[in-house]
């Protein structure tokens, strides 16, 4: 049965954590100033990783914990939901990003790992898109509605028009696009850090959405589907209060995972209207957020995978 929140994440615990030049040229998020060492930027990350998955795992969310290898060196490790995708009918999607030092993220053997506990029918690679300059970074570009098949996305550099909707063809998903700009008057680089979409209410900061079609388009389609709209501004946005996702845990219990800084920013009003739908997770992740440029949502890849069963075996007696 499909569904739209998942109780089982992966996450990569970083090796190398640090502030990538060549992602920086078109993510606002990222901040290098600081008066810290690369090692103790690296170690912080780690500390806030480390924590963050604690939480997760305190609260009942499975986490499958991948170790970053050493080399090659990847500053943004911690960010897997760019690179792949796994769905309920067995398949995983692999994805072209635009940093080419990012490339190295993709790795077999984690989706190997992956497969010794689910079942996996079916490899999709889109990452020879790269070649072509067209690049579609997961659930970073792509924001899914897996039960009424719209995908979400704001096109941009790291969002091509083309691959996304041919994405949308081979996955039967209705297309919704859009331009998201910031006050900057810059394209918004991934739609995730402008929107969040749990069962039954959407996270959203519209004011980044000035095509007034575009924005109708989207509020109507809200409507259609149930979602309560949520609305966040521009400063609330660069505190990653649109970078959250829903998990759900083993006994069902249903949370909106967001970092401290995202979860600060957030009024009295609008945390009423969140913990209507879903209780609020939140942990510091300040390190990743200044210089990595993403928070909580960009370091959890859901897996939606079928589960294989269990191998122990049964004796009646």
């Amino acid at each position: 049965m499909k569904q739209q929140i998942t109780q089982h994440i992966m996450m990569v615990r970083p090796a190398n954590f640090g502030f990538n030049e060549e992602t920086a040229t078109n993510n606002a998020f990222q901040n290098p100033e600081t008066n810290l060492t690369t090692e103790e930027i690296r170690e912080k990350a780690i500390q806030e990783f480390d924590g963050f998955v604690r939480k997760l795992s305190d609260n009942g969310i499975r986490i499958h914990l991948i170790q970053d290898t050493d080399t090659p060196r990847k500053p943004d490790a911690v960010f897997p939901n760019n690179w792949v995708t796994f769905h309920h009918n067995g398949t995983v999607i692999t994805y072209p990003l635009n940093a080419v030092k990012r490339r190295v993220e993709r790795r077999e053997d984690i989706i190997d790992s992956i497969k010794e506990k689910f079942d996996i029918k079916r490899r999709v690679r889109f990452e020879e898109y790269e070649g072509a300059g067209k690049y579609l970074e997961g659930t970073g570009s792509m924001i899914l509605d897996r039960i009424h098949r719209i995908a979400y996305a704001c096109i941009g550099p790291r969002t091509d028009e083309y691959l996304f909707e041919e994405f949308c063809k081979w996955a039967d998903y209705k297309k919704a696009q859009f331009r998201s700009i910031d006050d900057a008057g810059q394209d918004i680089y991934h739609t995730n850090v402008m929107m969040a979409l749990g069962e039954s209410f959407v996270v959203i900061c519209l004011d980044t959405i000035h095509d007034a079609k575009e924005r109708s388009v989207l509020e109507n389609m809200f409507k259609e589907t149930e979602k309560e709209i949520i609305e966040i501004s521009l400063e609330q946005m660069k505190s990653f209060a649109g970078n959250m996702l829903q998990v759900r845990n083993e006994e069902g219990k249903t949370f909106l995972v967001m970092s401290e800084q995202a979860f600060k920013s957030l009024s009295d009003e609008q945390v009423g209207q969140i913990e209507k739908h879903t209780n609020i997770l939140h942990a510091p992740l300040y390190t990743i957020e200044q210089f990595g440029g993403g928070s909580a949502r960009c370091m959890m890849a859901e897996i939606f995978l079928p589960e294989k069963e269990s191998e122990v075996s049964h004796t009646v007696v």
